[in-house]
């Protein structure tokens, strides 16, 4: 099978190519404009694999894109790359823009134009999968019970959610009006190894690490459903393979838990792993909400547990712990990007500011 990839040196992206490759089998063409957040160095155990192939290329370049798709001839293509930090789309909507609405727009021809030229016995098993977010959805109040669904109606709160959800919207379209096989999916927070440092863990842990301040937007009671990237990505071609053209799956892993108590949590395990003479979350400081911040995501995943047959394999206790200790280890993979940040100016927006969740 053969697989193409958009924004596949990013963090979900990144855990993709790299299960697709080793796990999966797959040929995989890697798409990706290095960006600020993407990361080459994650692809490292399969850079001079025989099966993978990475093109560094921008998605709205329609030229670059048909060109990308015609050489490649993939099965399949899973439409990652995006503009992801709610942060930075208040401090700048143009880019979330641009790469979310505009990029899936010019791919979503480029796909169309493939697809339609294909065979008739490979045009009925090729695929487009769309990866969104629940943060279209907007959020739940901290006292309501339900979760969102494949039914629930969009409400998005900020530019970031609202880019996403135009580009839900287009993909829907495509498939209604041009028949292309589409698969849409809303998956909730992810977590896991390689994950750019902007975002509420692997902040929280590298500032650890470092002596610094744990900042917590509010008072910390904003509550996220947590996945492992792993059980993501398992998702992911699960939905690809056996999912229903023209259908979303929500994806969660029925894991709610509030930032201060995920803070708190991480600090415990760090006081365990890496002591650093006075308990962690001493750090903890609190300052002033985020404008428009949601309260509560929550996803009911059940149409893909009944339908697909998956679930998730790692409970949070175990996948946070394995993910604290993969930073540990790993500090040749995060220390160049905290030198990339002070280079630009950003050391701020990575780690004195904000949750980035």
């Amino acid at each position: 099978m053969r697989v193409l990839v958009t924004g596949g040196c990013g963090f979900i992206g990144a855990n993709l190519c790299l299960y697709l490759v080793r796990e999966a089998g797959c040929h995989v063409l890697n798409v990706d404009a290095l960006t600020y957040a993407a990361n080459p160095a994650s692809l490292r155990p399969i850079a001079d694999h025989a099966r993978y192939r990475f093109l560094r290329a921008d998605i709205a370049d329609a030229g670059a894109m048909r060109q990308a798709i015609a050489a490649f001839a993939p099965d399949i293509i899973i439409h990652l790359a995006a503009e992801s930090h709610v942060d930075r789309s208040i401090t700048d909507a143009a880019p979330f823009l641009r790469t979310n609405v505009i990029g899936t727009h010019v791919l979503l021809q480029a796909a169309t134009a493939y697809w339609q030229a294909l065979p008739p016995e490979r045009q009925c098993h090729f695929r487009f999968l769309h990866v969104s977010t629940d943060e279209v959805f907007g959020d739940l109040s901290l006292q309501e019970e339900r979760a969102f669904s494949e039914q629930s109606p969009y409400a998005p709160s900020s530019p970031y959610a609202a880019s996403k959800a135009a580009a839900d919207h287009l993909v829907r379209a495509w498939h209604r009006t041009y028949g292309l096989p589409i698969l849409i999916t809303n998956c909730s927070n992810n977590y896991g190894p390689r994950q750019f440092p902007e975002k509420l863990i692997p902040r929280m842990i590298i500032n650890a690490l470092l002596g610094r301040p744990l900042p917590v937007y509010g008072r910390g009671e904003n509550v996220r459903d947590w996945l492992h990237v792993e059980d993501h990505v398992r998702a992911l071609f699960r939905v690809a393979q056996k999912g229903r053209p023209g259908r979303t799956y929500c994806i969660g892993g029925r894991c709610e838990r509030s930032n201060i108590d995920l803070v708190r949590t991480l600090c415990r395990m760090l006081d365990e792993m890496r002591p650093a003479g006075t308990p962690h979350e001493r750090r903890i400081t609190f300052m002033p909400d985020r404008p428009g911040h949601d309260r509560r995501y929550a996803i009911d995943p059940t149409r893909i547990e009944t339908e697909l047959g998956w679930r998730p394999r790692l409970n949070f206790d175990d996948g946070l712990r394995q993910t604290v200790r993969w930073y540990l280890n790993n500090e040749d993979w995060w220390r160049p990007l905290l030198k990339r940040a002070a280079a630009r100016g950003e050391g701020g927006i990575l780690y004195e500011d904000g949750t980035g969740d």
